[in-house]
């Protein structure tokens, strides 16, 4: 029998509820989709905005999950297998799962917040901190109030460190995310105009993002980058907050963490960084300036948390990037190659401008062209017009040769475009597919970004499906 993530008696002291049925099998992960049910899951039957997961509970008991949380019970559910029935909503049971699990950890707890960045950071968190021992951290994106206490009920008792990625749209909601997982370093990577909408300004971005100092635990640390003007509106909101050790990094001469040397390669970057007071020099398996400065952080982290610094230096040339943010991949297309950089996950003027750099440094061979085929970063607010607009200048930086565009906010910024450089617009990436699959050839290097919304991936998944890989890139 695998080893038990929770026991029932744990949870019946964490969460108050009540056990319908007998649980018989060891209760090894938890999950919230019925789609993923493994042997021994707990399956929290979630209320989604297009689906109640209670519908869901029987079928996941049927398909090998060991016990259901729930706030209602039905016979159906009953004759399947052994339910938890909690008060109010099975959200409030998964995060007493969570407060309960991150009481019982003896973790090196890190969480990660800022306006770009947040899961690429999180992700060489990861790889960094698994040199020194068992380390947990969030899947995917789960930053929000359902993905924060369910990467916290995920956590084994036996992680060394935990690793938690902090969202937000808007004011308030990082406040009671942070009071779960109480970190013992709080990383704020940047501040940029992502969900501009929702605030009035980037000051107000700032102060929402500042709230995660409020639940560093005593001695413990805020992580802020030192290139931001908002720097010392953050440090001041970290001491405000009662946290007593503030460590700037980045290219700024009076960081803590400061980068001294940086060779940016199409594939990878190769860093020479002061790590307050100590020269380390690595290899980092991720290409940007943008991930080059972030893994200062990484290493400030790491030192903060008592790993081990050579070896977390060591392990981020292994680094790669996550699904949608970067994944390099060289695929077959008439009798030569075009290399795919997938950056569909999400989009703010930030990131797209970090995206095109790395477009920007790539080398397409004679005959290629840098093509950038770009949706509308949304929740921009009434400043969304001259902001799409605005990304004509890191476009002619990274000197792209052709411009690909979907939506009308994109439309600010194709309509800016030479002619010459025009492949093709359209109101939404669908509208664009047969144009873009027809436009490309031999030596192209094609980066796609957008926002969620703007639906970009698909677009990836049809030049994939157009043009079988050859080997991917990391």
């Amino acid at each position: 029998m695998a080893e038990a993530l929770w026991t029932i008696d744990e949870l019946l002291a964490a969460t108050g509820g009540r056990l319908h049925g007998s649980v018989t099998k060891s209760l090894t992960a938890v999950t919230i989709d019925s789609r993923a049910v493994g042997q021994g899951d707990i399956f929290v039957a979630i209320k989604g905005e297009k689906h109640d997961g209670h519908d869901f509970v029987a079928s996941a008991l049927k398909a090998g999950a060991g016990l259901g949380l729930v706030s209602r019970v039905t016979p159906e559910m009953l004759a399947a297998g052994p339910v938890l029935e909690v008060e109010d909503d099975p959200l409030r049971g998964l995060e007493a799962m969570g407060l309960a699990a991150r009481a019982r950890s003896e973790a090196q707890i890190v969480a990660v917040t800022g306006s770009v960045g947040k899961t690429s950071t999180k992700e060489m968190l990861r790889t960094a901190l698994s040199a020194s021992g068992e380390t947990h951290a969030s899947a995917a994106s789960f930053n929000n109030h359902w993905g924060v206490p369910l990467t916290l009920a995920r956590m084994p008792r036996s992680a060394a460190f935990g690793v938690f990625e902090i969202g937000m749209n808007h004011t308030g909601e990082i406040t009671p995310l942070v009071s779960m997982v109480r970190p013992h370093v709080a990383i704020i990577t940047t501040i940029a105009a992502s969900h501009l909408g929702n605030f009035a300004s980037l000051d107000e971005i700032a102060d929402a993002k500042a709230e995660i100092f409020s639940g560093i635990v005593p001695l413990g640390s805020a992580v802020i980058s030192r290139d931001t003007p908002y720097f010392e509106r953050l440090a001041a909101a970290a001491w405000a907050a009662g946290v007593r050790s503030v460590v700037s990094f980045g290219k700024h001469p009076n960081a803590d963490v400061r980068m001294e040397r940086v060779a940016l390669l199409p594939d990878c970057c190769c860093i020479t960084a002061d790590v307050m007071g100590e020269t380390v020099t690595y290899r980092l398996g991720l290409p940007g300036e943008h991930m080059a400065v972030n893994s200062l952080a990484v290493l400030a982290t790491a030192k903060l948390t008592g790993a081990d610094l050579a070896r977390a230096a060591l392990a981020l040339a292994k680094a790669a990037p996550a699904k949608g943010r970067g994944v390099r991949e060289r695929l077959s297309i008439g009798d030569g190659e075009l290399l795919l950089i997938d950056e569909s996950y999400n989009a703010n003027p930030a990131s797209v401008a970090a995206a095109l750099g790395l477009l920007g440094a790539a080398q397409p061979p004679r005959g290629g062209r840098r093509i950038a085929v770009l949706g509308d970063m949304l929740e921009l607010g009434e400043h969304s017009p001259e902001l799409h607009a605005g990304l004509l200048e890191p476009m002619d930086a990274a000197k792209v040769d052709v411009l690909y565009a979907a939506g009308p906010l994109m439309a600010n910024l194709w309509s800016r475009v030479a002619e010459s450089r025009r492949g093709a617009y359209a109101e939404n990436s669908e509208g664009l597919r047969e144009q873009l699959l027809k436009g490309l050839r031999p030596g192209d290097v094609v980066m796609i970004k957008g926002s969620l919304g703007s639906r970009m991936g698909p677009l990836v998944e049809a030049i994939r499906a157009a043009h079988p890989p050859l080997a991917k890139e990391t």
